[in-house]
Order: structure tokens, then sequence, then C-alpha cells
């Protein structure tokens, strides 16, 4: 598995909601503590890694440093588009080409045109000399997709503009950056999922499209949020028998009360109860995960739990422990 962070470009993606861009923050912290010169993609407009590792909002499509060995960067397809069309048009001022009705023609009648884009953009990251004197590339571009559907539009973009454009510079580039996309060698797939119905079925139908599409396998599956198991069997069959207890005489010889009671024995008995009930839902809901999890393992990826964090909010030390742990299993 330490391969897959040996190449190019690793690709994250999952169904909305279930920690795709704490993943790949994580993956990208590791890449890095490994000596590889990793920057992680963002697409949309949202910079959500500057904040996290404390840096200054950049400027839209500005590459940021993060910490030694680590970048951001946050790709907006619009402005992604407008700029390819810019260099193709020489001096038009960018103001200019987004208000003018050809541009705008143009992004609603080929569908697919801003993904393919962001993903040649993407692909020149991966590259040893950059476009335009930008400098040298990265050793690993870490792309957080967005939400399966869309990831999988981008990821199809090229062999469909392809397939269109035939010759010229579109052709060229679309030709890049499919053979980066279908090559095991240069780029991997990791799909992100939480341990509920919906996500794994979203995660094997990921699985099969990008066989289809790409002719390419998962990587690994990475389920994220995944709560201890912290009882065996013979300890939940004993749980109903302690809460029972909790309705016994309490210290002073009375009967325990309900909430709010004034009587210590009454309160201890209520929020034993409410422990034990707790205990019961939680130890329901890591079985629950669990039994997802066999549905995944049927299958021929690695299967990779990631814990649940039990902090008031998703902050780097939470980030940073998902990947110690990725590091122990990857």
């Amino acid at each position: 598995m330490a391969s897959a962070l040996q190449r190019e470009l690793l690709v994250v993606t999952g169904k909305g909601g279930v920690g795709k861009s704490t993943l790949a923050s994580a993956l990208g912290l590791l890449a890095s503590e490994r000596g590889r010169r990793t920057i992680v993609v963002e697409v949309g407009e949202q910079a959500r890694l500057p904040a996290l590792f404390g840096v200054a909002a950049p400027a839209p499509g500005v590459e940021t440093e993060l910490q030694d060995g680590l970048s951001s960067l946050t790709i907006d397809p619009d402005r992604a588009l407008m700029e390819w069309l810019q260099a193709l048009g020489g001096r038009v001022s960018g103001r200019v080409l987004a208000s003018s009705s050809t541009f705008q023609y143009f992004a609603a009648a080929a569908p697919g045109a801003k993904e393919l884009i962001s993903m040649v953009k993407i692909w020149e990251l991966t590259r040893g000399r950059r476009w335009r004197g930008r400098g040298r590339g990265y050793d690993l571009v870490v792309l957080d997709a967005p939400a399966t559907g869309h990831a999988l539009g981008m990821l199809g973009s090229p062999g469909t503009f392809g397939r269109i454009a035939r010759v010229g510079p579109i052709a060229s580039q679309a030709e890049r950056v499919r053979a980066l996309l279908e090559d095991p060698a240069r780029s991997s797939y990791f799909a992100v999922a939480q341990g509920t119905e919906m996500a794994i079925t979203e995660t094997l139908e990921l699985q099969d499209k990008l066989r289809e599409q790409l002719g390419r396998e998962l990587e690994a599956v990475l389920v994220n949020a995944v709560l201890p198991q912290r009882f065996n069997a013979t300890e939940l069959r004993r749980l109903p028998a302690l809460e029972n207890a909790a309705d016994g005489p309490t210290a002073n010889g009375g009967r325990a009360s309900g909430a709010g009671s004034a009587v210590d024995g009454g309160s201890t008995a209520t929020v034993r109860r409410s422990a034990l009930l707790a205990a019961r839902a939680v130890s329901e809901r890591a079985r629950f995960q669990r039994n997802q999890l066999a549905r995944l393992r049927r299958r021929s990826f690695p299967v990779i739990a990631v814990p649940f964090q039990f902090s008031a909010e998703l902050d780097l030390a939470s980030v940073r422990r998902i990947s110690a742990h990725l590091r122990r299993t990857l």
C-alpha cells in the first residue's frame, strides 16, 4: 500500500459529507512526512486547508505552503476555464471574457469543459517542469475530489473530449490527462465512506464505474468515523441486569427516584441508567457499522477503518491523529 503514496496523483472521493477533505489532508500529511513534496488540491470556491493549518487565506488559484513539504491549492472550475480561454484569446481581459455572450455560450454548450480544464491544471502540477515558468511540480498531488457523481464526471472528461476533438490543443491535453488517470503506475484511487448503508452502496458503485470508465480499481476504501466496539457478547447480555439494578434501593434505604430528584441515590440511578442506555446505543451503532464494513470486505480492495475522533471540533490535531493511524496501516 505504501506504493500508493509513491505515485504522481492520488484521487480521493466518496459520498458527500463522509469526511473526504479530512482524509485527503491526512494523506497529504503522511506523504509529506515520508519525504514526498505534496500538494492537496481542492475543487470549488472554498479553501479549507489553509484555515485548518492556521495560514492566511490565499488569493484564488494561488498555491499555499501549509508546512514544510506540504502545500494546498483550490481550483475554481469557472475561473480555470476563463483563464484557459483567455490564454487562447491572447490579450482579451478576463473581465471582458467573463461578461461576453460567447464565453457564456461556450460554458453552457460544452458540458464537461470546466472539468477537463481543471484536470489539465491538476496534471500540470505533477510535471517535473511546470508550464509558463512556474517552477517545478510536486512529487504527489492529492486531489480532494468532489462527491462521487461529480468526481466521475471530472475523471471521464478527458475521454469525452478526446473523442470529440481528435486533433488540436484540446485533444493533446485531454490525451495527457487520460494517460495519467489510466496508468496504475502513476495514479491511484481512494474512496472515503462512513459505515452507513447509503455510503457503502455508493462506494461499491464507484468501484464499478471506475472499472467501466478508466479500467481502474480502488486502491483502498477508508471508512471514516468508525466507533470502537467496547463490549463483547457476554458484557452486552449483562447490560439489562445492570439497568434493572439502577431501580434498586439507594444508599439511604429508599428507592431511586427520577431525574431532578434531590435524593443523591436517585440522581446516581438516573445517571447510571442514562449511561447504560448510551452504552447500548453506541454498541448497536458500532455493530451496524461493522456489518456495513463486511459488505466492503467481500470485494478485492483493502478496507481501512479510521477511528471516530472524540473531540469538540475536527481541528488540525484530529487530522494529525488520523494521519498517524494511516501511517500504521498504509
